[in-house]
């Protein structure tokens, strides 16, 4: 496996000393490089790419965009990032007889401090790994993501192994509620397993754990298709108002909180590793997780949740 990282901090400060007619193909030029990895649509700006994931604002108060850039090379986070994919792949082909991790070209994006999504409800995290080959991390460096860097890259790993090819199809016609909550709760389970206490998402409330009533309501729902309404499903009432989904009066990060919860039943009643389990099918986890937690299957048709 290879592995190329991209730290765009000093591209940052680039673009912020630009004229500002210059900054937006600055910023495609930035993101040039994960064009045909990310799989854009014909057409598609970069720069609205960009600010739609949270990143900088190339026109906002420069300043603290300057610092966060400064304290993201501070703490060495690109080649902390790079070492723990590098170490995190050798353990999931190490875990898995044949598996091979794909290439992956990781990029690393300073985020917008004025959106409060972004770094209240967020807690500055935004990770994707979806899709096989890229990884793209916008953070705003708060003390809890820079001691995070390495669990961060971890979860992200985990998920672009399970999309690869030879993995789990991500079918965006009938992938499930299930399918994205569990492969949350596999990704945070295999950064636990790597980070101890670090390895959780972060802007998960801790009492959504073990709390039995969301449990319920959420795992009514794993049926679920359609990845336009996963929105609350999986990332809360806040995210889902914002990218457009129907809001179901359900709190920030509760498929994260399922999602660890069913790996972790499942886990506790098979045995193993997530990343012994990064291409076991969502629907094997969620049954075996269903009957270890005295879950009712539910109805071919999913009941009304929130209010």
């Amino acid at each position: 496996m290879d592995i190329t990282m991209i730290d765009t901090t000093g591209t940052t400060r680039t673009i912020l000393d630009a004229p500002a007619e210059r900054r937006p193909s600055l910023v495609r030029d930035m993101w040039s490089p994960m064009a045909s990895k990310m799989r854009f649509t014909p057409g598609a700006d970069p720069v609205r790419f960009h600010r739609q994931g949270f990143g900088f604002d190339p026109d906002g108060t420069p300043e603290p965009i300057r610092d966060a850039a400064r304290a993201l090379d501070d703490a060495d986070a690109a080649a902390r990032i790079e070492r723990e994919l590098r170490s995190a792949a050798a353990d999931l082909e190490a875990a898995v007889p044949g598996l091979r991790v794909p290439d992956v070209t990781a990029m690393l994006v300073v985020g917008d401090h004025d959106d409060d999504l972004f770094t209240d409800t967020f807690a500055g995290l935004s990770g994707f790994g979806g899709i096989s080959g890229s990884i793209v991390l916008t953070l705003w460096p708060n003390p809890t993501v820079l001691d995070r860097l390495e669990a961060i890259a971890a979860h992200e790993l985990h998920h672009n192994v399970r999309y690869a090819p030879g993995g789990v199809r991500w079918d965006p016609a009938t992938v499930t509620v299930g399918e994205h909550i569990v492969s949350e709760g596999l990704a945070d389970r295999f950064a636990s397993e790597r980070h101890g206490a670090l390895g959780p998402t972060h802007f998960v409330d801790e009492r959504l754990r073990t709390d039995d009533e969301l449990l319920a309501r959420v795992s009514a729902g794993l049926g679920t298709t359609g990845m336009a309404t996963f929105g609350a499903w999986v990332l809360g009432d806040e995210a889902a108002r914002r990218f457009g989904a129907p809001p179901l009066g359900l709190p920030t990060g509760a498929g994260y909180a399922v999602g660890l919860r069913l790996v972790d039943a499942f886990l506790d009643e098979v045995g193993g590793t997530a990343a012994d389990h990064i291409r076991t099918p969502s629907a094997d986890i969620i049954d075996v997780a269903r009957r270890r937690l005295g879950l009712p299957r539910p109805d071919a048709t999913t009941p009304a949740v929130g209010h």
